[in-house]
């Protein structure tokens, strides 16, 4: 007789292909940046009566509360074994074939015996009801789903993030260390946990490492990288890593999520993340094996770095199973 699991996973399958069958066309999200208009009147008196407001009460007030609630938590997924890296991947709702294969490749939470990792799938809410069903149905299987009260859509990546942060610093912060990644990236696990974070190592403290950009704002409205002036003033960026994986120890997840609760949001995560450094004076350090682009595969090659951007489901289960049958072979 087949497992509750195997009848409750073959049943998701079955639903998620339905349900993306019909759903060819994405529905509009919304961002979370919504200008509000104010009469000048109403605005002149309020802020007259906020005249006597103290200087030390505007540093303390929340520029940035991220007032949303959990709608799918995993509180204690910590509780019983403190893990040594916890993996945070930014997804969206219809990618169930990417977070399947992660699961059944390097997110697989039992690739390392002697060490706890725990692997995450991070969503906001979706505005297709059928969707955030579908999802609630994966995370009662799998148990391996956050999701927070805010609309999913590319221009709220960062507050994903800052969910992922906030879910660190409040349900497993006795962690050692925190990766941060897409659901299109190729992990080499071995080099990650054995030759970059070292568990035999005393874990380090206020660390980030990954692909370091140093660049500029692109004020091209054409470019999915526009930054309106009025968002963001200066003519640079300060060092930040790629989106696309990055890592660092776990006291920088609470020191961040905190610096952005009086950050102005940004809707680039990567560069938001990279001012949130600065003003911690937390400088990332530069590492060559966090690749942030496609690349052909080859054995050798993909056995020299950690990450690989732009893989498919497909592609990731072919690596995979071509890296782990071949850990013999020298190159």
């Amino acid at each position: 007789m087949p497992s509750k699991v195997s009848c409750l996973y073959v049943l998701t399958v079955v639903c998620w292909a339905s349900a993306l069958w019909y759903l060819s066309i994405s529905r509009p999200t919304s961002s979370y940046v919504s200008q509000l208009s104010v009469p000048a009147r109403k605005m002149a008196k309020a802020l007259k009566s906020n005249a006597t407001t103290t200087f030390s009460n505007i540093r303390t007030r929340p520029l940035n509360p991220h007032a949303f609630d959990f709608i799918i938590n995993e509180p204690k997924k910590c509780e019983t074994n403190v893990p040594f890296l916890v993996i945070l991947i930014t997804t969206t709702h219809k990618e169930f074939d990417a977070r399947q294969a992660i699961r059944e490749t390097w997110g697989d939470e039992s690739t390392f015996s002697d060490l706890r990792i725990i692997t995450l799938f991070l969503l906001g809410r979706s505005t297709d009801a059928v969707l955030n069903q579908m999802v609630e149905q994966e995370s009662e299987i799998f148990h391996d789903i956050v999701v927070e009260d805010f609309i999913d859509s590319y221009h709220n990546l960062t507050l994903k993030t800052l969910m992922g942060m906030r879910w660190v610093a409040t349900f497993c912060n006795q962690a050692k260390y925190v990766m941060k990644t897409d659901s299109d990236i190729f992990v080499n696990m071995d080099n990650l946990v054995h030759k970059l974070l070292k568990p035999a190592t005393k874990p380090r403290r206020r660390y980030f490492t990954g692909y370091v950009i140093n660049g500029g704002p692109i004020r091209d409205m054409r470019s999915k990288w526009y930054m309106p002036r009025d968002l963001y003033p200066e003519s640079k960026y300060p060092p930040f890593c790629s989106g696309t994986g990055y890592v660092f120890s776990a006291d920088v997840a609470e020191l961040i999520y905190k610096t952005s609760l009086h950050t102005r949001l940004l809707h680039l995560e990567d560069v938001y993340v990279g001012v949130c450094l600065r003003k911690l004076a937390i400088h990332p350090y530069q590492n060559s094996g966090f690749n942030h682009w496609k690349m052909a595969y080859s054995l050798c090659r993909y056995r020299r770095v950690i990450t690989v951007h732009q893989i498919s489901p497909e592609e990731m289960h072919r690596i995979w199973n071509d890296m782990t049958s071949k850990k013999h072979l020298k190159c």
